[in-house]
């Protein structure tokens, strides 16, 4: 007889950065495992050092983190994290990526631009992932980017199933804040049996996250509108867009987003706008000045550890939307 054979079982182990412990926490609860002991600080000069305090060698290995502000830091732990693993003599290496940071940067709008998003993909290549799993990228071609397996998750079926039960469906429309949202929106329409409206915006091109013109173009008035968005940000535009709205005579305004990204003036405008409420998932931490009655924030855990098992046992992610579809 030549060679060993071996009669180990595969070994799932799930590890977390710290950008978003709470998240992690809640993905290993969903999957009853807990979460590797690791060891993480920075040094004086900003430095990040990291290692676990488990071995790692001949498991299959899931690493979560999102890329919440200080987003470079994040993402550079992360970079760590994954050179540790690998190292480490993992079997197998997923990123989990609840919140893909500079999706936005996905192509170039003019000359001497990068494309940042690309760049990402190749430096967790590098570093060691074998496979990506993350929520509603900003474009679905982000998945091209990386040379591996991509798992890209939805969370329409967590925000639609919820503003379905509270809302008359006799009176909603579903309305996308722009043109590249179109084909999310159409997803909620078929999903909630509603008509579609488009907020049609145009940007200065020399001034970021400011937005010039709005024209709505559907019927939106006396309804309840849903306006369905990827992200927000310093919520600017969705705020506007919502002003809009109750301009051509909408009833009430819901906003639905995947990622609360919430910077800069984002409280002030959330709370000041005639929204009555704004809709998110714990893809990211809420700031601590945000916990205003108007904000609901839902779980996205359940999603990510249906799919971290689906990969584990070699079954279909595909699965969890088509059943839910």
């Amino acid at each position: 007889m030549t060679g060993i054979k071996t009669t180990g079982e595969k070994k799932l182990m799930l590890f977390s950065g710290r950008a978003h412990p709470e998240l992690a926490e809640e993905v290993a609860h969903q999957l009853g495992v807990g979460l590797v002991p690791t060891k993480a600080f920075d040094f004086a000069n900003g430095e990040i050092y990291v290692r676990f305090q488990e071995s790692a060698r001949g498991a299959d290995c899931f690493l979560i983190q999102s890329h919440t502000a200080p987003i470079n830091k994040w993402i550079m732990e992360q970079l760590i994290m994954l050179d540790a693993l690998k190292r480490a003599s993992a079997r197998s290496i997923t990123v989990i990526v609840p919140f893909y940071g500079y999706a936005r940067q996905d192509k170039k709008h003019r000359g001497r631009e990068p494309i940042s998003a690309r760049m990402v993909a190749d430096l967790m290549k590098t570093a060691g992932a074998d496979r990506i799993l993350t929520v509603d990228l900003h474009t679905d071609q982000i998945q091209g980017f990386f040379d591996g397996p991509v798992d890209h998750l939805f969370a329409l079926p967590i925000l639609a199933d919820y503003v379905g039960a509270k809302v008359d469906r006799s009176k909603l429309t579903i309305v996308s804040p722009d043109a590249g949202r179109v084909r999310v929106a159409d997803r909620w329409c078929d999903r909630l049996d509603a008509p579609l409206a488009i907020v049609h915006k145009r940007r200065d091109k020399d001034v970021p996250n400011q937005v010039s013109v709005h024209e709505v173009v559907g019927n939106v008035e006396g309804r309840v509108c849903v306006l369905v968005d990827d992200m927000i940000d310093t919520g600017g535009t969705i705020c506007a867009a919502a002003d809009a709205l109750f301009a051509h005579g909408a009833e009430d305004v819901i906003v639905t987003a995947t990622h609360g990204v919430l910077s800069g003036p984002a409280a002030d405008r959330l709370k000041n706008s005639k929204v009555s409420e704004f809709v998110f998932t714990d893809t990211l931490p809420t700031p601590g000045e945000l916990e205003l009655d108007k904000i609901t924030v839902l779980s996205i855990a359940p999603t990510i550890a249906r799919a971290v098992r689906e990969v584990f046992e070699d079954g279909s992610v595909t699965s969890l939307f088509e059943e839910q579809g």
